[in-house]
């Protein structure tokens, strides 16, 4: 018989050590995280904040966090889910929505640390790239972007949340590279096509589109913008009252939905040691009457 050498010994075994739970899950790239979340020595125990932007089929969700041995701690945070108090309803996860969640926490946080009427950032988006210059007093307040996973392509909407958290007035580093616009050829930023995305410009144009060639999938696919009187001629209108009213007001609102006044049960309510014996007594007493009345029944 050939001899076949073992690569997997069980000192291979004994020393295997298993991934983080979060790798085996496919959640996070520690090679990035760890880049990310490494603070200087010399600057002791100062927070390395992380601008985090995150997509799911119906929200967006931007946060401030900071790495703490604990874990990680949120500064602030905001959701496209907010945008409805600021007066946009329809089209949540799209780049202009992306964009104004973005501004939203950037102004939030700035608010939070009384840093807003200092750092005004860029009022009206030109599409233009915009860098924060430092005041005399205080300087910006700084993040990193943090992606997660998805796949950097030129036009991501998660550039459409940094350009809203860069108008709003914090400092992140970064490159115009990545935003809709930028032409790989002439190797520059067009801002009239980065301008149309923020406005929700390629909307409005696929909304033509679809007037013209396909009427009955307009009528479907844009049925919550029709019920809201939303067209392609007033939709930059109403990105600009948007952009204001999150200026003017950026704090968080509390719910105005009242608790509910019982809480509903899925499993059922756990028994005391009294109330347990007290059942069994209760089934005892039961069982013997039903024995006492077959007998009589047979007598």
């Amino acid at each position: 018989m050939v001899y076949v050498k073992a690569h997997k010994t069980k000192a291979y075994f004994k020393r295997f050590q298993v991934p983080f739970k979060r790798r085996r899950e496919g959640k996070t790239d520690y090679r990035a995280r760890i880049r990310l979340i490494n603070q200087d020595k010399n600057k002791y125990n100062t927070p390395k904040y992380r601008c985090v932007v995150r997509f799911s089929n119906k929200d967006i969700t931007a946060q401030i966090i900071s790495a703490n041995i604990a874990g990680d701690m949120v500064l602030a945070a905001a959701y496209s889910h907010e945008l409805p108090h600021y007066g946009l309803e329809v089209g949540l996860t799209n780049y202009a929505a992306a964009y104004c969640t973005g501004l939203l926490l950037g102004r939030r946080v700035l608010n939070m640390l009384e840093m807003d009427d200092e750092y005004q950032g860029n009022v009206e988006a030109t599409g233009e790239d915009f860098s924060v210059e430092p005041t005399d007093t205080r300087r910006p307040f700084r993040a990193l972007l943090d992606v997660g996973l998805i796949r950097t392509t030129t036009g991501n909407r998660v550039f459409g949340a940094l350009k809203g958290m860069l108008d709003a007035g914090l400092d992140i580093p970064h490159s115009d590279k990545r935003f809709a616009g930028f032409s790989k050829d002439s190797k520059q930023l067009d801002a009239e096509v980065h301008r149309k995305y923020i406005y929700g410009g390629h909307v409005a144009a696929y909304m033509r589109t679809l007037m013209e060639d396909e009427p009955e999938k307009y009528q479907s696919h844009f049925s919550e913008y029709i019920k809201r009187g939303i067209d392609a001629d007033n939709i930059e209108a109403l990105y600009k009252k948007v952009h204001a009213a999150i200026r003017a007001e950026p704090t968080a609102k509390k719910s105005e939905k009242e608790p509910p006044k019982e809480h509903k049960r899925f499993n059922l309510k756990k028994l005391t040691y009294e109330e347990r014996k007290g059942k069994l007594i209760e089934r005892l007493h039961a069982l013997n009457a039903a024995a006492g009345a077959d007998s009589d029944e047979e007598d």
